[in-house]
């Protein structure tokens, strides 16, 4: 994570303080379900939840200072849990024999990346729902704003932007349902030894710490977490930065000179360039592409760590502690970014229009086939007559309409009125209360 693309929120996550503090928690829930089973005296579970208390206030009170005797210890035993492990006994003092009993590194390790990462979900869930409630205010403010369909960046037909805006809900709306399930998937809690096989843990104070914790058993650990859940979640966030990306080219394209429908909102005192003083660029839906790539680039060491060996091996390990932070960090950066910019989207109706009409009525080039094939002309007869009289139109010899009406083999199917009556722009526009009723309900 750097600063630049961060917010601090999500960086506390991945903080070393918010970790231990985990770690603390998992170890301490453990002992208290050790002392209802019997297995240590319940006056040393108090013990260690009170000690752990006071080093979590001094964790608190000096993060830095308290990091870094952790990292000391851990330059000598070159094992991180053993390091934490070492410092807490001396808040805890004696009773701290029975911290970890039976449990293994791993237990510790992917349980408190459980909790890092539905933490982590949390954050983009509320991300998202800001972002969704940012494109269902502006979908419905032009819900009949008409604007230019295009297909392969040429006019197509009419719509409206807010349907366009309705069709990123819609995607949005998936990718929090995507977003929801990744949570589930990982919010799972090992406890269960060396091996997995609750040798010298018994599988109740799992139960105990997945409850306390908010987690669900894992139900076969194999000492680590299964990496497939870990791949899903990172996919998940994959195709969220992907719908990102998707909305910012939309944006960016509408932005540029020659076609100016739509802008990000340009603060006073805004720059855009060091050298051209009239330039207003899209620079923040430029930096959310940049951003989603970051994030995507987390899929492949995701997807290579589900291959681990046997029961257990460390080589997902080094990949996590770079993917978890980016790519949370990142997409909960890009998903506010662009939020903001739908909510200050600059629209311009009037360029919408002006645009609509630019070719000459070249959009309602399907309707008039249609129209002709109704009548009786066969369609491979009527799109040569639309399509001879639009390539006119294009080359702006006149306007469709006119060309039409010019047109005799068109005119012996449809009278002046019939074709007149084919260039309505209400006729693209009459589902779009069907459309939103199925997005917005």
């Amino acid at each position: 994570m750097i600063p630049r693309y961060s917010r601090p929120q999500m960086a506390a996550i991945w903080a070393p303080e918010n970790r231990f503090r985990i770690w603390f928690e998992i170890e301490a829930h453990a002992c208290d379900a050790m002392a209802e089973l019997g297995i240590i005296p319940k006056a040393s579970a108090k013990a260690i939840w009170d000690g752990g208390k006071k080093a979590m206030a001094a964790l608190q009170a000096d993060p830095a200072g308290n990091v870094e005797k952790i990292d000391a210890i851990e330059r000598v035993t070159k094992h991180d849990v053993i390091a934490f492990l070492t410092w807490l006994g001396e808040f805890i003092g004696p009773e701290s024999r029975f911290v970890h009993q039976g449990m293994t590194s791993s237990d510790v390790l992917d349980t408190s990346f459980a909790v890092q990462l539905t933490q982590a979900a949390d954050i983009l869930l509320a991300d998202t729902d800001r972002l969704l409630a940012a494109l269902k205010k502006r979908a419905f403010e032009h819900k009949d704003t008409l604007t230019i369909g295009r297909s392969h960046g040429i006019h197509a037909e009419p719509t409206t932007f807010g349907v366009k805006l309705a069709g990123h809900y819609a995607a949005f709306a998936r990718n929090r349902a995507r977003l929801v399930a990744a949570r589930a998937e990982i919010a799972t809690c090992a406890i269960s030894g060396p091996v997995g096989t609750f040798a010298n843990v018994d599988p109740r104070i799992e139960e105990h710490v997945a409850k306390k914790l908010g987690l669900v058993v894992e139900p076969v650990s194999t000492q680590v977490i299964p990496r497939d859940r870990h791949a899903a979640f990172f996919a998940a966030l994959a195709v969220v930065a992907s719908s990102i990306e998707n909305l910012a080219t939309e944006i960016r394209h509408l932005q540029r000179t020659e076609v100016r429908e739509a802008e990000e909102f340009f603060s006073e005192g805004q720059k855009g360039s060091s050298s051209m003083p009239h330039k207003r660029n899209p620079v923040l839906t430029e930096n959310v592409t940049g951003l989603a790539r970051v994030v995507r680039s987390a899929v492949i060491p995701a997807l290579e760590n589900v291959t681990l060996w046997h029961e257990r091996d460390i080589s997902h390990s080094s990949a996590e502690r770079y993917i978890a932070p980016d790519a949370t960090g990142t997409l909960d950066f890009a998903l506010n970014r662009i939020a903001g910019v739908v909510e200050q989207l600059v629209v311009y109706k009037d360029r919408m229009q002006a645009n609509l009409d630019s070719l000459g009525g070249l959009v309602f080039s399907q309707r008039i086939l249609l129209a002709l094939t109704q009548k009786g002309m066969s369609r491979e007869a009527s799109y040569a007559a639309v399509q001879r009289n639009a390539m006119d139109a294009w080359r702006g010899n006149a306007s469709l309409l006119a060309l039409c009406r010019a047109d005799k083999e068109i005119g012996e199917f449809l009278a002046d009125d019939e074709l007149t009556a084919l260039f309505d722009m209400s006729y693209h526009t009459k589902q779009v209360d069907t459309i939103f009723k199925r997005v917005f309900g």
